[in-house]
């Protein structure tokens, strides 16, 4: 039986690897993870590629070494660790040690060394693998000793050494002393390059020889070697990596996994992914954690034994009289469809709290198991007076759905408070997931039941009505119990942020059933004029191909990213301007752009991608997306998706239908009006630049809105010089162009991209723009120190957006994180008006629904779908509403259309 090969992670290399090359991962207290996730994920692939066997794991220990003393300077140069790196090492090492992998730090000596002498005393015959992306370790390489590179996936034996570097494994040390190593500060040979050491090597054996033969290489690169003889034989001990250390000889074979530690660490670092690997011990609900989130609230622990199905009008009847008395219970439904407008109820669970624990129960009414139920029509009678109360106080998570699907049957929840996916998301908007089971996981260390367990996936799915009760009771009744848990967690946390529980409380809450209602209301499309599009665009498609196929000079797939890298960059020999992550030539939309000034082909493609869009995701599936019941669509609004609070839709996206093109504008044509009814369209003019206008202070800024001045015109005679009367078309769009990219921190590069001239140019309007507005160049010189000290960036409401990557090593993200900063603050602004807009405009419906009704909204845009006798009253609310949402140092200006369609009205 062959022994196990014997793993030996050179670890100190990967966490720095690990820390520049992956985002700015934060646990849910903002402590950085990146590098904890790059080094945690690369040990637990190997123990999955190596289940048995011997594998080490050697970190750099604290201090100096003795190369430090044999040559003071060596890495003298190097910075300190970074903050951010520090604070992760120790709760790595807790990691690596809970998952039973030996932890080598051993004083005095570098990793390498460690990992040399480990090598060396592996069994006779041993495999031997080291896990590292250092060339250092090459010269380790031998018959049984072989390196790999778990982050490229490269693994290099002693023929790959001899390919890399020209020499053998037991003269890379001697490449090296003769290289030298400016990371490492280790003086070599100035000028003598890989090729060139390798070289000398190969012809006089080692390092010795070519110091021997030192005379006999000319040239300058000869003078340089000659003047480099006294510190290479101190060069090459500094590059060999000592393999003869005292370190005991023992088994090295891996211990037994410390479940609840790293279930515990998983959750202390928000690794939720993981947490399904790490099993909550049985009677544990919290994975073994010191302190849990209930018990901090003084709870128990979640016990799903407890909960209780409803089965009986007496039962009914007392459940109604404990939510009567209960300050706040939490309300979830369970469901048959995704989608509201088609969902049968099936069950309802509440939840509140009752002495010190928490009482959750369920109410089976629409199971088919034949399990003792109550009928729908008797539980919705009798909890009607309580869902209707205004003054019973209700959370839930999610709440839209749940309303909506209460309205389908006639009832009107009131008393609406919190819902837990809005508390969580404004409380973290850069938190990428804030459905109940990710909340359960991050705020309670608990892992819910999932849907997929109870219901089943894929070909074995059942419908929720099929899922027996006894089956449903603990994950209806769990989700109920969670959702008033997290509330219970998040809800405190806004009492020191009056800022975010003003934005919870004031826009997000509120906004809540002005989405329901929107939804609900749905808006009619033109199904024959989407028909005759779609025939259209097919055509143009069919034409676009032709040209293309032309102007390549043999047919190829359109839509293969593959076969048009062949075409552009092998055949026609375009530019390569930017490769994918995978290192292939990129095909992107901005790439394409860009080569389209030089040759026709890729505008063709650009253009065939557009009509292919707009036909695949709106001309085709519009139709498809319309309701038999109500003859409309029904898109679906996001509150808790952007992290800069902005609407996104879904099913239908609305928010990137393109306006710019005539076909794009066909689209929004098929939105229209029903008989007797007109669109009425509602766009808040520059609303961006009035903000910064606003936050920045400028005074010539501030001038030109007060004045109602076409700031972009303004602009333009401010940057160019121009007499205002001189502004023309070109001088306003680049006007135009500096004023939004300067929001969206666009670069001296990206502008000249925009605007097809020099950069030296761009920069020149960029700075000649920043001389006359001062106070914006003051204004993001404050938001990003301001980002810098606190990590993150507010609203003029209070809506808080993280910035965490502002203080990241990596100056590609850092930059993006600056940019972000200045932005943010801007686009979370606007979001803000158009939502608090929202919920006056909703308010003044409410009044008379004959007044109309909201159907959409996409940007800074409200579209509201109102009688043609009530057009100008309508006209006239929602621009006051709009207008006077807040009060700015400068007016907000809102555009008011009309029309049968939404482009009509839009335009």
């Amino acid at each position: 039986m062959s022994q196990d090969p014997r793993i030996l992670v050179d670890a100190s290399s990967f966490l720095y690897r690990a820390f520049h090359a992956l985002p700015d991962l934060r646990a849910p207290d903002q402590l950085p993870t990146g590098a904890i996730f790059g080094v945690a994920n690369m040990l637990r692939r190997l123990l999955k590629d190596y289940p048995g066997d011997e594998i080490i794991v050697v970190f750099d220990a604290p201090g100096g070494t003795f190369r430090d003393r044999l040559y003071p300077q060596y890495k003298a140069q190097r910075p300190a660790m970074p903050e951010d790196l520090r604070a992760q090492v120790p709760l790595l090492h807790e990691w690596i040690e809970a998952s039973g992998l030996p932890l080598l730090l051993v004083p005095d000596v570098e990793a390498d060394d460690v990992i040399g002498t480990l090598a060396r005393q592996a069994a006779p015959g041993q495999e031997v693998i080291i896990v590292t992306g250092d060339k250092d370790m090459a010269q380790l390489v031998n018959d049984h000793v072989t390196l790999l590179d778990t982050m490229k996936g490269v693994k290099t034996d002693v023929a790959g050494v001899w390919e890399r570097y020209g020499v053998a494994p037991e003269h890379i040390a001697d490449l090296l002393a003769l290289t030298g190593d400016k990371v490492d500060n280790i003086p070599g040979v100035p000028g003598a390059g890989p090729k060139t050491a390798a070289k000398w090597i190969q012809q006089y054996g080692n390092l010795e020889g070519v110091l021997a033969h030192a005379d006999a290489i000319g040239g300058k690169i000869g003078e340089a070697l000659r003047a480099s003889l006294d510190y290479l034989p101190l060069s090459l001990d500094l590059t060999t990596i000592r393999c003869n250390l005292d370190l005991p000889v023992r088994s090295w074979r891996r211990s037994s996994e410390n479940i609840p530690k790293l279930r515990s660490l998983a959750m202390r670092l928000g690794f939720h992914a993981w947490l399904k690997e790490y099993p909550a011990e049985a009677g544990a609900e919290q994975g073994g954690l010191d302190i849990t989130g209930d018990a901090v609230n003084g709870l128990p622990p979640i016990e799903r034994s407890g909960y209780r199905a409803i089965t009986t009008p007496a039962e009914l009847e007392k459940l109604v009289q404990k939510l009567q008395q209960a300050p706040l219970v939490a309300l979830d439904t369970e469901t048959t469809d995704l989608d509201p407008l088609n969902a049968d109820l099936v069950g309802i669970s509440c939840a509140w709290q009752e002495a010190e624990q928490v009482e959750s129960v369920y109410i089976p009414v629409g199971h088919r198991d034949g399990s003792p139920q109550l009928a729908l029509d008797h539980v919705l009678a009798t909890l009607r007076p309580w869902l209707e109360n205004p003054k019973a106080a209700k959370l839930a998570q999610n709440a839209k759905y749940d309303w909506r699907v209460f309205w389908r049957y006639g009832i009107h929840p009131a008393g609406l408070c919190r819902d837990t996916l809005l508390e969580s998301y404004v409380l973290d908007s850069s938190q990428n997931n804030h459905d109940l089971d990710t909340l359960a996981e991050r705020h309670l260390q608990h892992q819910n039941i999932t849907y997929e367990e109870v219901a089943g996936k894929g070909k074995s799915a059942r419908n929720f009505a099929d899922v027996p009760v006894a089956e449903a009771l603990p994950y209806a009744a769990e989700d109920a119990d969670v959702c008033w848990r997290v509330d219970a967690q998040l809800w405190p946390r806004f009492a020191p942020e009056p800022g975010l529980q003003r934005v919870l409380m004031e826009i997000e809450m509120p906004l809540v059933l002005v989405l329901a209602r929107m939804e609900q209301a749905g808006v009619r499309v033109d199904r024959e004029q989407l028909a005759v599009l779609s025939q259209e665009l097919g055509r143009d498609m069919a034409a676009c191909e032709a040209k293309a196929f032309a102007s390549a000079g043999q047919s190829f797939n359109l839509g293969s990213p593959k076969q048009i890298q062949e075409i552009l960059f092998d055949k026609m020999q375009l530019p390569v301007l930017k490769k994918t992550p995978g290192g292939q030539p990129s095909t992107s939309e901005e790439v394409l752009a860009q080569l389209a000034v030089q040759a026709e082909l890729p505008r063709l493609i650009l253009e065939y991608r557009g009509m292919a869009k707009l036909k695949n995701t709106y001309a085709d599936a519009l139709p498809e997306m319309i309701n038999p019941q109500t003859g409309r669509v029904h898109t679906h609004y996001q509150q808790a998706v952007a992290a800069t609070g902005r609407l996104s839709s879904s099913a239908p996206n609305l928010q990137n239908i393109p306006v710019r093109t005539e076909q794009g504008r066909r689209i929004r044509q098929a939105f229209v009006a029903e008989s007797g009814f007109c669109l009425l369209s509602a766009d808040y003019s520059q609303i961006e630049l009035r903000i910064m206008a606003h936050l920045s202070r400028d005074t010539r800024l501030l001038q030109a809105f007060a004045e109602g001045q076409d700031i972009h015109a303004a602009t333009a005679a401010e940057v160019f010089n121009l007499a205002p009367e001189a502004v023309d078309s070109d001088a306003r769009r680049a006007a135009k162009a500096i004023n939004f990219g300067l929001i969206y921190g666009q670069t001296a590069y990206g502008l000249a991209q925009q605007l097809g001239i020099e950069q030296s140019a761009a920069r020149a309007y960029m700075d000649r723009y920043f001389e006359r507005y001062p106070g914006v160049l003051a204004y993001m010189e404050q938001t990003r120190n301001l980002a810098r000290q606190q990590g993150y960036v507010e609203t003029l409401f209070g809506r808080r957006l993280y910035v965490p990557e502002i203080r990241s090593s990596n100056a590609a993200r850092r930059s993006y994180a600056e940019r972000a900063a200045i932005n943010a603050p801007m686009q979370g602004t606007a979001a803000d008006l158009i939502k608090k807009a929202m919920i006056a405009v909703d308010a003044w419906l409410q009044e008379d629904p004959a007044r109309g009704r909201m159907i959409l909204q996409v940007h800074d845009e409200l579209i509201l779908e109102v009688p043609e006798s009530g057009l100008e009253a309508a006209r006239a609310a929602l621009k006051e509403r709009m207008e006077g949402v807040a009060e700015l140092a400068v007016p907000l200006l809102v555009g008011v259309g009309v029309g049968a369609h939404w482009d009509a009205a839009h335009g």
